[in-house]
């Protein structure tokens, strides 16, 4: 079944349904951050329509930079205040780290807020991105760019979580590998949440 998921199955799945939220082992870690302390930003979860079926588009963040280094996440970044809204900083901000024409991006949905270790309130936007899109990497944000099948992403058994205790705290840590990726940290939590809420019937 993930594997014959189209663009108008993702849409109906998650528009028709209600928002599943974020783990709430996993939020532990960050609730005692004070709300009126974080900044907004947001990323883009971006499908792409391939021959063998729909991917979803990643980044591998440079290596010198000061929050989560080299880990793997989607396009995005913090709003500024010349951001008409939320989804415009994705769309901004995808075009200034991979070059992705905003014409190439069609907003589908929006996921809930998260809060992340690093201070940020952090806003998924679901979109389609026309498969003949053209990448022009930032190398000061973006080490590579990348597709994954959805059909992976999508499916709980690729999906491993683990709990840790932190200052006599436990939370959920989640992890997805691929190929030589490991993707983890906020991006794997979003993944869990979109899994919980397209998939929630299988």
């Amino acid at each position: 079944m993930l594997s014959e998921l189209n663009k108008n199955h993702i849409i109906q799945r998650f528009q028709l349904l209600q928002t599943v939220d974020y783990n709430q082992e996993a939020l532990k870690r960050v609730a005692h951050l004070k709300q009126s302390h974080l900044r907004k930003a947001s990323v883009l979860i971006g499908f792409v329509e391939r021959e063998h079926g729909l991917n979803i588009i990643f980044t591998r963040r440079a290596r010198h930079l000061k929050h989560h280094p080299g880990q793997i996440s989607f396009p995005g970044g913090k709003y500024e205040a010349s951001d008409s809204n939320l989804a415009e900083t994705a769309l901004r901000e995808t075009f200034e780290e991979v070059g992705i024409d905003r014409d190439k991006i069609e907003i589908f949905g929006q996921m809930p807020e998260l809060v992340t270790i690093s201070k940020f309130t952090v806003t998924p936007f679901l979109a389609f991105i026309s498969p003949d899109y053209k990448i022009q990497i930032d190398a000061n944000e973006v080490d590579e760019l990348f597709e994954v099948p959805a059909s992976i992403i999508l499916d709980k058994n690729h999906l491993h979580s683990q709990k840790f205790k932190v200052n006599n705290f436990s939370h959920r840590v989640f992890g997805l590998s691929y190929q030589h990726h490991f993707i983890w940290g906020m991006t794997a939590q979003i993944i869990h949440a979109m899994q919980n809420h397209i998939m929630h019937q299988y």
